[in-house]
């Protein structure tokens, strides 16, 4: 249900990771190491010297500075764009209406449900229960059509079955109440808030 690009996120988690892990254990091995000193006060020298060469081979004509400086310009807008990009696909797919039209026909008005109505009736029913250590509502759009992601995370001892059942009831009472019937997608995990949660008799 949301857009998220967890695929993206996870490379670039891993790249990254892998970039800091690689920094970091040079840093360690420049602190530690006697002989790293001598060898990457080398690789600098050798990498500055190709790097001021490439740079002189890249001159502008009639002038001082390489074009590479326009490449790398263009190259930090991109990045910046990308990131932009990036932040704004995350959560992507939360609505903030849940039903509406009614009435539309009937006196040319319109009337709306906001999908927080939907996510506090159902949050307050669910802060109810005793053998949940944590329950979130999201209210997402699903092919064009508003819908429901209930996360429940129940305490250990209790069978899930039992509460997909009841939390399926409140949601069909939902539907009763509002006169739509909506999609509702129902997850149960088990987080570490709920692994340190003292375990409750089931009766």
């Amino acid at each position: 249900m949301n857009g998220t690009p967890r695929a993206l996120n996870r490379i670039l988690l891993v790249t990254i990771g892998a970039i800091l892990l690689a920094i970091g254990a040079l840093a360690l091995a420049l602190a530690v190491v006697p002989a790293a000193g001598p060898w990457w006060h080398n690789v600098a020298e050798a990498i500055q010297a190709r790097m001021h060469a490439l740079f002189e081979q890249t001159t502008l004509e009639g002038q001082r500075d390489s074009w590479l400086w326009i490449v790398l310009a263009v190259l930090t807008v991109l990045l910046i764009v990308g990131m932009v990009a990036w932040a704004a696909n995350q959560g992507k797919g939360r609505t903030s209406d849940f039903a509406g039209d009614f009435g539309q026909e009937r006196d040319g008005g319109r009337v709306l449900i906001s999908g927080s109505v939907a996510e506090q009736a159902l949050k307050g029913a669910l802060a109810e229960r005793t053998d949940l250590v944590n329950a979130t509502v999201a209210a997402y759009k699903i092919k064009g059509e508003p819908g429901l992601r209930v996360r429940l995370h129940p305490r250990p001892g209790v069978a899930p079955y039992i509460i997909a059942e009841e939390v399926s009831e409140l949601v069909r009472a939902l539907d009763a109440v509002v006169g739509v019937s909506r999609p509702v997608l129902i997850s149960m995990g088990a987080g570490a808030r709920t692994k340190f949660v003292r375990a409750e008799r089931v009766r």
